[in-house]
């Protein structure tokens, strides 16, 4: 497979130095391309090839076939006058490097690339970190592995809410709960003592509570002490929460202290799910809303409560190396007045709009929750939308917004890939 990947490549080969790659056999043995000028002196590697270029070198390892530029290679040298090893942090003053650099030397081991530098200076990097960290090996990775939802899935999964006691005072418990939300984007702890102060300590088990204009820990009536509303007893459609912050809140904590009435089911849906099947059936759609910028606006003047918060960006963020979503910005609720693009492009972005909004508005995409007090929930607000249906009665909820570098970090530390 890798032989006719290079083949392709190899037809559109300029400015190299005129070597060609050996004819490979089916199977291939034991093989080491040396350009001229380059004396390898350790025994080649079955699984690597090998070639200079004009400013990069190729190197082919199992199934992945890398360009690495030289001066991206002298750049992230690991060696210790180059990389502080304790504190995980360059040292080597990268202004410095010459643009135009270039190794005198190349060769490779069983595990190893060694290059030598104009000035002596050698530098060596392991095959399998290359391989993970090159732009081709990050384009065959997933940062963050998840398990896209639709209702059934979600149910037939049977993902266990964790004890608060577990939660609070294990780290199993606590890695278990990570675990489940990392991959869903929603979790539940249960067994919660139904206050604020005790949801507080919750949600600090975790990360640090990001202070907004709502404060850190809110409480949450239809008293319409806000002006949005989320705080009246009105059905709310599915959404994210502060798309009008530069930086939409990462987590949100939701803990139903006390209900006297009916309805006020929350709904929860899955946006990269829905994202997905954009994707499969019309990935042109994806694309537009990947692309296209939105002003999103919070406008308040209720009380003593003055805010006109405005955040800009496209309702899908993508990592454009994979292609990989990492957050979605849907709010129809907030979204500002679209003039962020020309004519020719708004009706193809309104297409795209309702394409996601089908998908995010199917029946089978819809999981309702009935909140109850001690039963505390976790969402992902850069993935999962969030609803409620109308209610009556008393109903308060408390809660707060966490930050998601914390709460990465915290399950890093666990050992979770985050």
């Amino acid at each position: 497979m890798w032989c006719q990947r290079l083949a392709r490549l190899l037809r559109g080969w300029h400015g190299s130095t005129g070597r060609r790659w050996p004819r490979l056999p089916r199977d291939p043995g034991p093989i080491l391309a040396a350009p001229a000028r380059c004396h390898p002196t350790a025994p080649a590697s079955p699984c690597c090839a090998w070639q200079l270029h004009q400013d990069h070198l190729e190197l082919r390892y199992r199934s992945t076939v890398m360009r690495l530029d030289f001066v991206w290679l002298r750049d992230h040298c690991r060696s210790a006058s180059c990389y502080n090893a304790k504190t995980k942090q360059r040292s080597l003053d990268t202004a410095s490097v010459d643009l135009a650099i270039r190794p005198q030397a190349v060769r490779v081991d069983e595990t190893t690339l060694f290059l030598t530098w104009p000035d002596g200076h050698v530098t060596r990097y392991g095959l399998e970190w290359l391989a993970r960290n090159s732009y081709e090996g990050q384009k065959q990775q997933v940062m963050h592995p998840r398990i896209l939802w639709n209702a059934e899935i979600y149910r037939q999964a049977q993902v266990p809410s964790i004890d608060c006691r577990s939660f609070l005072e294990t780290n199993e418990g606590l890695k278990e709960f990570l675990q489940s939300f990392l991959l869903y984007g929603i979790a539940f702890v249960e067994n919660v003592t139904p206050t604020k102060e005790d949801t507080k300590v919750l949600a600090e088990r975790i990360s640090i509570i990001r202070e907004t204009i709502y404060g850190r820990m809110w409480y949450f009536t239809s008293d319409f002490s806000r002006g949005d509303t989320a705080y009246t007893k009105l059905a709310l459609d599915r959404h994210t929460d502060t798309t009008y912050f530069q930086e939409p809140c990462g987590i949100q904590v939701f803990h139903c202290l006390k209900h006297e009435g009916t309805g006020g089911r929350t709904l929860l849906v899955d946006g990269f799910h829905a994202a997905e099947q954009v994707l499969r059936q019309a990935p042109e759609h994806f694309e537009l809303l990947a692309k296209v910028p939105l002003k999103h606006e919070y406008v308040e003047n209720v009380g003593g409560c003055h805010n006109h918060m405005i955040g800009v960006g496209p309702v899908l963020n993508v990592y454009p190396w994979n292609n990989e979503l990492y957050l979605i910005r849907y709010n129809n609720y907030d979204r500002a007045v679209f003039n962020t693009v020309p004519h020719d492009v708004v009706r193809r972005w309104y297409h795209a709009h309702r394409a996601l909004t089908a998908e995010l508005r199917r029946p089978d995409n819809e999981l309702w929750v009935k909140l109850k007090p001690g039963k505390a929930l976790f969402v992902d607000n850069w993935r999962v939308l969030h609803g409620r249906e109308a209610f009556t009665g008393y109903r308060q909820l408390c809660g707060c917004y966490l930050t998601r570098d914390d709460v990465l970090n915290t399950a890093r530390l666990l050992g979770l890939q985050a």
